[in-house]
């Protein structure tokens, strides 16, 4: 997928430069994936394609997320991001629900418009903590957002810490079924994808920029075709594990092999940043790994 769209990458340095280009993008690419591929392909560096491509696995998660609003899906708390570790509650109060709890890691919290909250069905009963996810406006009573200092990588893209306390939540804001099943753990998934499709974008139009091997970029072009593919896998079978994870693998090669050609520019502002950037890739590999032994076991089971 050799990109020809004659965008070039205008420098950013802030999440509101950023956000009105990737809304422009979205409105004329209403697939998420491709919102991924080319809001990497026009980002100056490694963390406004990563928001991209975070942004665009948020609407392939939620189609229906509204366009004009930064989202953000909050799980994490202190324990972790497992069933178990998640502390935070929604229990029925009169015609809707109170929302109470923590999340120590929110990506784009601080200017986050509209939050996914994972937390326990306070009311649901079974051994098996049940989850819902509820969608909650950064500005309702009760939300507190705490900024994070900035992180050794992609410090433009910006965390936050938040606190729920006794928040109003309609019934009408719960998404629908497991929270879970149908979230949490499939947006592990879709986030891979478009986060790579993303990244991987963006060293293709360097790659064009800096005169890279054309070999090279063939291989890539070829990598992002089979991404947008994977794309419009069912996010939960074991096929799509599979697969991703090979293009997660291919990609990492060709990563590993840009390494050359940046040398060749390392005095480069794209370069010294893609130096410091580079370990975005890396986080979250032991789960990756545990996803995709989960999928070979099921394929042969």
């Amino acid at each position: 997928m050799l990109i020809a769209t004659g965008a070039p990458a205008v420098a950013c340095e802030s999440v509101a430069a950023w956000w009105p280009r990737h809304r422009a993008i979205a409105l004329e690419h209403p697939d998420p994936i491709h919102q991924a591929i080319v809001g990497g392909f026009v980002a100056d560096r490694v963390g406004w394609a990563f928001a991209s491509g975070y942004q665009a696995a948020l609407r392939a998660l939620v189609p229906d997320l509204p366009a004009d609003r930064i989202c953000a899906l909050c799980v994490t708390e202190e324990d972790g991001n497992s069933p178990k570790a998640i502390k935070s509650s929604l229990r029925r109060n009169g015609s809707g629900l109170i929302l109470d709890g923590a999340k120590r890691w929110t990506t784009l919290g601080p200017d986050g418009a509209l939050f996914l909250v994972a937390a326990r069905d306070a009311d649901a009963a079974g051994d098996r903590p049940s989850l819902k996810v509820a969608r909650v406006a950064s500005d309702a009573a009760g939300v507190t957002v705490e900024k994070m200092p900035p992180t050794r990588f992609v410090p433009e893209v910006p965390h936050a810490r938040l606190k729920f306390e006794g928040v109003r939540v309609e019934e009408s804001a719960l998404l629908p079924g497991d929270g879970y099943d149908q979230y949490v753990k499939r947006f592990r998934t879709v986030e891979d994808i478009h986060v790579q499709a993303a990244v991987l974008s963006y060293l293709m139009r360097e790659a064009q920029r800096l005169a890279w091997a054309e070999g090279w970029i063939e291989r890539l072009s070829a990598l992002l075709a089979a991404l947008g593919k994977i794309a419009d896998m069912p996010a939960e079978n074991a096929e799509t594990h599979v697969s991703l994870a090979g293009a997660l693998a291919i990609g990492a090669g060709l990563i590993n092999e840009a390494d050359a050609f940046w040398m060749k520019s390392a005095a480069d502002p794209a370069a010294l940043r893609w130096a410091r950037d580079r370990e975005l890739l890396k986080v979250a590999s032991g789960a990756r790994e545990q996803r995709t032994k989960r999928a070979w076991e099921r394929l042969r089971g």
